[in-house]
């Protein structure tokens, strides 16, 4: 296998260009070298997630530099991480607790004067402080999809999307976590609210959770998620018709989403579990223009290596994400790229993967 990908990686100026022309540009199209110092996951809060605060003196220089060595040319970080606080300041949405600098704009500043896309963040399904906030509107506040999504939250996604565009000048933004709630906290019981979203959107009342057939579980479901997409596609197209919009799934075959309308019209579209036979199950659903995208991270499990070669020949686009130590950032990319791959495992492998991938060097490099 390394052998294999060492000779693709001699091939570098055509390795992360499409052979395919762009009949529009006839030019090449860029591939997706894309990478996330992920703000959702820490301590202090009351679940799982980064208590309001946790790194909020997150140096944007630093940031960039990291992403820059890493070779990126696509950072994702956040409008809003999931406990429910934004990244940039005088925004619709509070701002993380003392935070330092506007961060997300002066990401942005920078990382364009560097050649990068800068990218937002936003959890559809999950967001603490909306939970805290809205307690009739949030099954509870876990560290899983929560938020049904009524008229009320689609209100509040429309000003967040188009406050974020206008202001932090983002390239555009990913969406994760696009489901159904778990209604854990109530015992599998319906909210009055998504009772009456339901009303809505199937123009007849609830049946009650004993009488609701899987099969009209499954199209409330689907009509609901279509709504919310509308709201979230209108918002960002009207703000700017530029603005990527990135769907990201740990599932991408679900039968909430798979061959929606969210498919044709998704800008790019991910599946996190880094499955490529996944994705070209998909491949017929999308939009002539949607671009696809594989994901590094310790949770799937993939071999970086193997993932990184597949990703390569079927033209996909690389995608990894970590939680950062308490400084807010990782150790320097030399760090990864001074010993050789398998001298690491988790998402430091995978970090030392990338590193060399984006940075067109051969797998078995190491800076001595």
């Amino acid at each position: 296998m390394k052998r294999q990908l060492t000779a693709i990686l001699l091939f570098f100026p055509c390795l992360f260009f499409s052979c395919a022309e762009n009949k529009e540009s006839e030019k090449p199209v860029e591939e997706i070298k894309a990478y996330d110092l992920d703000f959702n996951w820490g301590e202090g809060g009351p679940n799982a997630f980064a208590a309001p605060g946790l790194w909020a003196d997150a140096n944007p220089e630093q940031h960039i530099k990291w992403y820059k060595d890493l070779g990126v040319n696509t950072i994702q970080t956040f409008i809003v991480s999931c406990n429910g606080y934004a990244w940039y300041k005088n925004g619709v949405v509070p701002e993380q607790p003392g935070l330092k600098y506007d961060f997300l704009p002066e990401m942005v500043k920078l990382g364009h004067k560097e050649g990068i896309k800068v990218m937002g963040y936003l959890c559809i399904g999950s967001n603490v402080r909306w939970g805290l906030e809205n307690p009739d509107y949030s099954y509870g506040i876990p560290a899983d999809r929560h938020i049904p999504y009524t008229q009320k939250y689609l209100d509040y996604l429309d000003a967040v999307i188009r406050d974020a565009v206008a202001k932090t000048g983002i390239d555009g933004f990913m969406i994760d976590w696009f489901y159904q709630p778990i209604r854990s906290s109530t015992g599998g019981k319906w909210l009055e609210s998504e009772k009456q979203r339901f009303k809505e959107i199937m123009d007849k009342p609830f049946p009650g959770e004993e009488n609701l057939s899987e099969e009209e579980y499954v199209l409330y479901s689907r009509r609901a998620i279509e709504a919310c997409w509308d709201v979230i596609h209108t918002a960002a197209k009207e703000t700017n018709s530029d603005c990527i919009i990135w769907l990201t799934c740990f599932d991408i075959t679900h039968p909430h989403i798979v061959n929606s309308k969210m498919f044709q019209e998704i800008d790019w579209l991910m599946n996190e579990e880094g499955d490529l036979n996944k994705i070209d199950s998909i491949k017929s659903m999308v939009g002539k223009n949607t671009r696809l995208i594989t994901c590094l991270a310790n949770w799937n499990k993939k071999d970086a290596v193997e993932v990184v070669a597949g990703a390569i020949k079927n033209g996909v686009g690389l995608y990894g994400f970590v939680k950062p130590d308490s400084t807010s950032l990782l150790p320097p990319i030399i760090h990864y790229l001074s010993l050789p791959i398998d001298s690491f495992s988790g998402d430091d492998r995978n970090i030392a993967t990338l590193a060399r991938v984006y940075n067109g060097l051969q797998m078995e490099y190491v800076k001595h």
